[in-house]
């Protein structure tokens, strides 16, 4: 076929080929007038050579004489073309195009000459034009020159077979001699047509129609050859194509203005059928609109132009209607072909072209905008037909309603996401709020219409539909958040009353799931520790993972209501504290159940009985989590003006709390019989140990028991949480201070043994301590313990140390004293380090009482230093005796020669005894006070504040034998085989019957 067509086109007659000359400008020339400059013109025509002339015939010599031969020597006359003279220039500028016609395109040679135009001038007029020397030789050169004679600047001669098809370049001017080799330069512009072809097409068509049709022709045959369709095509020829399409242009001499709309016109058919790339439009118009020029185009090419703009237009606007189908996100580069049409599309609309040739202008931003909506009731129209279910049961309607909702959620997250920017920033247009606006309204009325049908005694697997339905629809509201107008009005602003009658369903499900759920997790738990840092059971993570999906269920409902929000946070909180109930008792049970059914040793039962505990503890945090992880302070903003706080503290709070505290129960419950199981063993070693020896060191004693407890902490540390652990350590603390105050009264006068369970108590102390690991410091030191402790430590204490002990109480008590009932006694007391001397000065006394039967006394002062054990050889000290006095002076002067390292011990006091003398009878005591020796001047070597000037009065409160120190004094008079202690207790008990306070 090929062959056939070929042959047939070269039997036609052969076309008249033109070479298309435009000589544009020159530079640099030769300057051939008097001022220096040129008057130029050009010369141009075809020589053709006769056949065989320009061969291998001809010489070079030939070749050469013919190139330097000018153009009306070589040319004829009639077939010579002449510009204009462009006066006086050196780069002349001419722009002028001629058409050359040649029939034998291998023997044609273009001719180009270029002269300097000369006017017969006289003498006088050049020399008036005369400049520089160069001006007078030319004008002796013209004098021998024939008069009109013109002077040759240069020449071009081209072989035309060598020229392309269009060329645009700068060629060098050829001298004839070699006088002036550089005589510039000539730009040349070129382009080889013809005049006539014998085809059809040519005859009857014009060659713009004829460019347009092959050009179709080409990209029709690019698109179906291109292998990953036609939205891939880019717009481009291949390169044969482009050359046919250059070589057209080029014969049929077609404007650049022509090409692009031909191309346009083209294209936008073809777009019409086949889809592709519309960026090449895009270039194609806006070459159109920088060239437009109305009157350069036929009627028919306004019309024909016109007619495209619209079709492409109406046809553009039809693919955004269809937009979701026609370029899915799906395919490659969807986005931006749609951003590519609607550029194109508000390019079109912009034009200049279009707005003269179509008369009426249409108004792109709402025809887009009705587009859209229809596009979007098809679309939701389309998605709904294909849900619908073969059979219309409620469960099936229900999912398919799910379906739908779940489609246009997922559309406007598309339109919001990614197509809502390219609307906006293309043509202003918010295409989410187009979409939502229409979709929520069909969405709206159709779920109504399909709950109606759905009769009240719904089951549950139509109710679990519903709540997912109300979940999707539940997002598709929230969606108006992004809408520009956020007070339109809506639809769907209701929703949730439509599923008022699917909520005690709901909770039930969500009870029942939670429910089944942690039975299933308690009868497949082994009450096996998860590991070392997790000390509980699988149990609790599915217990925990049940309520994560109850609180989550609450989070999804986000009921609009504040008032049915709160009453369906009650029946939340009621179930979950329900479940926690329920699985307390169940764990308990299985720990049972699995201790019964196994012979293994107790070590075992224990340790169940340790993860039962951790387990509960575990779930007591999560109960106790519920109020934030429900978000309580959000529901009481929302309930504030509906709910009286007294209302939620009284039923959500108090809901919690009686759970808490029953786990708490629970917890002590079981953490009890943990102890109970120790507190035996505890209290046998207690035994042992208060039975054993008291020629053993106390350590060796104590040892049994402090293994025995180091290898159950240990055990119970690695089982127990900490919380709980503490809570078991609190109770073993208490049950063994209870067991050594027992042992603590058995035995009265043994020092041995008191040492042994003195001992024990500092050992449990730390054991229980454990540095900070186990029991607080102030768990510890409970009031048992500290009575205990005092008790055991006069019990192992020498009667000495004990005699010590009741004078630095008296002391003690001498410093808290702040009332003179009894009246005071004032002194001066120093101690001479260097004389190793205790000096006292006794000054008066006060306010005594009247002891005597005339309302008066007779006081005199004792002074004795205590304890007597520590001063054995100071003799007791007395004053005069002032009688009938209430306020005596006595200023006498004591000194006592002791070593000072006594008055340093616990206990020194000298004691000032205030008596009332009685002649017959035994003397009444008035009051005691005590000095304590370590606070006295001097004392540590000072001598500047023992001296007398600067030794201050002490004023002491006298005193009467009371409480203090009576429990030491009772321990003294326990040890029958004392001698000292009795001795000690019998001088204070007659101490205390002279006191008239007593009797």
């Amino acid at each position: 076929e090929h062959n056939i067509i070929l042959q047939r086109t070269k039997g036609l007659e052969s076309p008249i080929f033109c070479l298309k000359a435009t000589v544009k400008q020159a530079r640099g020339i030769l300057g051939k007038d008097v001022s220096g400059f040129s008057d130029p013109y050009c010369l141009l025509g075809i020589e053709t050579k006769k056949p065989g002339s320009s061969g291998h015939g001809s010489t070079p010599q030939e070749n050469k004489k013919r190139a330097k031969a000018v153009v009306k020597n070589l040319i004829p006359e009639d077939q010579t073309h002449r510009t204009q003279v462009i006066p006086q220039t050196l780069n002349p500028l001419w722009n002028e195009t001629f058409i050359l016609e040649f029939k034998d395109i291998e023997n044609a040679r273009f001719h180009l000459d270029m002269w300097d135009f000369d006017e017969v001038e006289s003498v006088r007029h050049k020399l008036g034009e005369l400049s520089d020397l160069h001006g007078l030789k030319r004008i002796f050169k013209d004098a021998r020159k024939d008069k009109g004679q013109h002077d040759f600047l240069g020449n071009v001669v081209l072989h035309v077979q060598d020229l392309h098809c269009r060329e645009d370049r700068w060629h060098n001017l050829e001298p004839r001699t070699e006088t002036y080799p550089n005589r510039g330069q000539c730009r040349l512009q070129f382009l080889l047509m013809h005049k006539r072809r014998a085809t059809t097409a040519s005859k009857t068509q014009p060659s713009y129609t004829v460019h347009r049709h092959l050009l179709q022709q080409l990209v029709s045959y690019e698109i179906l050859q291109h292998q990953d369709g036609s939205t891939s095509w880019d717009g481009e020829l291949s390169k044969l194509a482009n050359t046919i399409l250059y070589l057209h242009a080029s014969q049929k001499d077609l404007s650049n203005f022509h090409q692009d709309m031909a191309k346009w016109l083209a294209y936008s058919k073809l777009y019409l059928i086949l889809e592709f790339n519309s960026n090449c439009l895009l270039h194609q118009i806006t070459s159109i609109e920088y060239q437009w020029m109305q009157g350069r185009l036929k009627p028919e090419q306004k019309a024909e132009l016109a007619e495209s703009f619209q079709s492409l237009l109406a046809y553009g606007i039809s693919l955004i209607q269809r937009y979701r189908i026609v370029f899915p996100l799906s395919a490659p580069n969807s986005t931006q072909r749609l951003q590519s049409l609607l550029r194109l599309l508000v390019q079109i609309c912009k034009m200049k072209a279009f707005r003269e040739l179509c008369t009426v202008t249409p108004d792109l931003q709402q025809m887009m905008t009705e587009a859209l909506k229809s596009g979007t009731i098809e679309w939701f129209q389309m998605k709904k037909q294909h849900l619908k279910p073969m059979v219309k049961t409620m469960e099936e309607c229900g999912k398919a309603l799910v379906s739908l909702v779940i489609e246009v959620n997922a559309d406007l997250q598309q339109c919001h996401r990614i197509w809502n920017k390219y609307f906006s920033n293309t043509m202003r247009l918010d295409l989410f709020s187009i979409a939502y606006l229409e979709l929520q309204g069909l969405v709206s009325c159709y779920v109504k219409e399909e709950l109606i049908k759905m009769d009240s005694g719904m089951s549950h697997l139509t109710a679990e539909s519903l709540f997912q339905l109300y979940l999707n629809l539940q997002e598709l509201h929230r969606m108006k958040e992004f809408l520009c107008n956020s007070e339109a009005h809506l639809e769907l602003m209701n929703f949730h009353q439509w599923f008022k009658e699917a909520i005690p369903k709901w909770l039930q499900k969500t009870y029942t799931i939670g429910l089944e759920r942690t039975q299933r997790a308690v009868q497949v738990d082994q009450l096996n520790p998860l590991g070392e840092l997790n000390k509980h059971s699988t149990s609790t993570v599915d217990l925990s993972t049940c309520y994560a999906q109850m609180v989550k269920t609450w989070q999804q409902l986000d009921w609009p209501d504040p008032e049915e929000a709160f009453m369906i946070m009650v029946k939340f909180v009621e179930d979950m504290c329900r479940i926690a109930l329920i699985y307390c008792r169940l764990i308990k049970a299985k720990a049972e159940e699995l201790s019964s059914s196994s012979q293994r040793e107790e070590g075992e039962a224990a340790n169940r009985l340790c993860v039962v505990v951790n387990n509960i503890e575990q779930l007591r945090v999560i109960i106790l989590k519920l109020p934030s992880q429900l978000d309580w302070a959000r529901l009481k903003e929302q309930i504030r003006d509906v709910v009286a706080p007294e209302q939620i503290q009284n039923t959500l709070h108090h809901q919690v709390q009686s759970t808490v505290d029953c786990l708490n129960n629970e917890i002590r419950s079981v953490v009890q019989t943990l102890a109970t199981k120790l507190e035996a063993g505890i209290s046998r070693h207690i035994q042992e140990l208060s039975t054993s020896s008291d020629s053993r060191d106390p350590e060796d004693c104590i040892t049994p028991l402090m293994k025995f407890l180091e290898c159950e902490f240990e055990y119970l540390h690695g089982n127990l949480v900490q919380e709980n652990f503490n809570s078991l350590l609190e109770l073993l603390w208490n049950h063994t201070l209870e067991t050594l105050t027992r042992a603590a009264k058995q035995q009265n006068d043994n020092l041995q043994y008191f040492r042994k369970l003195q001992f024990a108590l500092k050992s449990l102390e730390l054991s229980f301590h454990a540095e900070g690991c186990g029991l607080p410091k102030d768990i510890i030191h409970t009031s048992a313990f500290k009575a205990l402790e005092k008790e055991l430590e006069l019990c192992s204490s020498t009667t000495r140390k004990l005699i010590q002990k009741y004078f630095s109480a008296r002391i003690q008590q001498q410093t808290e004293a702040n009332s003179e009932k009894y009246g005071a006694v004032t002194i001066k007391a120093s101690y001479r380090y260097t004389e190793q001397k205790l000096h006292i000065e006794v000054l008066n006394a006060v306010n005594l009482l009247p002891l005597d039967s005339n309302g008066s006394s007779d006081p005199f002062v004792q002074l004795t230093l205590e304890p007597r054990h520590e001063f054995p050889e100071v003799a007791v000290r007395t004053t005069q005796c002032i009688k009938n006095n209430l306020h005596p002076l006595f200023d006498e002067v004591f000194d006592f020669l002791i070593p000072s390292q006594k008055c340093r011990q616990d206990g020194a006091c000298l004691l000032l005894t205030v008596f009332d003398y009685d002649t017959l009878g035994a003397n009444d005591l008035e009051g005691e006070a005590f000095l304590p020796l370590c606070k006295v001047p001097g004392l540590d070597g000072d001598e500047a504040a023992a001296s007398l000037p600067r030794v201050p009065q002490i004023r002491l409160s006298l005193m009467h034998p009371g409480t203090s120190g009576n429990e030491i004094l009772k321990l003294l008079e326990s040890r029958k085989g004392d001698k000292e202690a009795q001795a000690f207790v019998k001088l204070r008990r007659q101490r205390a019957k002279q006191s008239k306070e007593f009797e």
